[in-house]
């Protein structure tokens, strides 16, 4: 059998970190099924825009670094140059959004069933609460700006209540700016410890991103012909983004990058259950009651 993560539970950032893990562990095949589920058509849109994008930008190099100007060889090319790029963003912010909002629905079904989830009603959720998830995640990419505009550090504080406002949304049932407005107070206290949790599990996966991208690294290298020390700069440098073997490893390491995501959207979920456990003590009442329920 399973085990069963309790989630409602206050936790020290390696428990943080061990119990991500281990909820992937035990999830996975059922968790990333279902989101799959949910996100594959803009997940392929994604993978063939990309793939387009890489193709025509090795296009538009070549006729870049040529005697005549890209603009009166092939107009056509960053026209289509452009389009890719358009359709990558708006199907990257989907895949982001229902992931997003996928994660969380999944475990709030696996916490009130007691590891057991319900995909019909996830999917459900999951529709409902789009806009919502849009219209915050706007509104929370407006604050980190504004932040990192304004300097560094009010950019860094913002970090960490804007990691749980998508919590406070979901499994406390509140609206859109009253998840914002909450969530500063809601980290109160708890600020460094989760800017350390969120701190570590960024380079975790920052270091895993590398390793796995390291293939597509040494063969742009190769093609450039670093390693042999025939790079040479007056031809195309950049006519390797045409090569289907770059695109696809490009390709493997988007999938690798996507899935790597889900650690810190977890352990977001995670920060979240161990602040709200801290001040309202809700996993410990709910195993007060059980024991009390099952009582002679």
């Amino acid at each position: 059998m399973k085990q069963l993560i309790q989630f409602r539970k206050q936790r020290e950032l390696g428990e943080i970190l061990s119990d991500v893990f281990a909820f992937l562990r035990n999830e996975y095949k059922p968790f990333f099924s279902l989101i799959l589920q949910i996100i594959l058509p803009y997940l392929i849109l994604s993978f063939v825009s990309l793939a387009f994008l890489l193709y025509t930008f090795g296009d538009f190099s070549s006729l870049i670094t040529s005697e005549s100007s890209p603009f009166e060889a092939d107009g056509l090319n960053l026209l289509m140059l452009s389009a890719s790029g358009l359709v990558l963003a708006i199907c990257g912010i989907l895949v982001y959004v229902y992931s997003y909002s996928a994660t969380l629905h999944y475990i709030k079904s696996y916490i009130e069933n007691n590891g057991i989830v319900k995909p019909d009603i996830v999917k459900n959720t999951v529709k409902q609460t789009l806009w919502s998830f849009i219209g915050l995640s706007i509104l929370r990419g407006f604050a980190l700006f504004i932040g990192l505009m304004l300097c560094i550090i009010p950019g860094l504080y913002l970090i960490v209540p804007m990691s749980v406002v998508f919590c406070i949304m979901i499994f406390e049932q509140k609206s859109v700016i009253d998840a914002f407005s909450d969530s500063f107070t809601f980290i109160k206290n708890e600020w460094l410890m989760s800017f350390l949790v969120l701190f570590v599990a960024f380079i975790i996966i920052t270091v895993i991103g590398g390793v796995l991208n390291l293939p597509t690294t040494i063969y742009t290298y190769i093609k450039m012909g670093i390693f042999s020390g025939e790079f040479d700069a007056a031809s195309n440098p950049l006519g390797f983004y045409k090569d289907p073997i770059y695109i696809v490893l490009n390709l493997i390491g988007y999938a690798f990058k996507f899935f790597l995501n889900f650690v810190i959207i977890i352990v977001t979920v995670f920060i979240y259950f161990n602040i709200n456990e801290k001040k309202n003590f809700t996993g410990t009442f709910e195993q007060i009651e059980a024991l009390g329920n099952t009582a002679p």
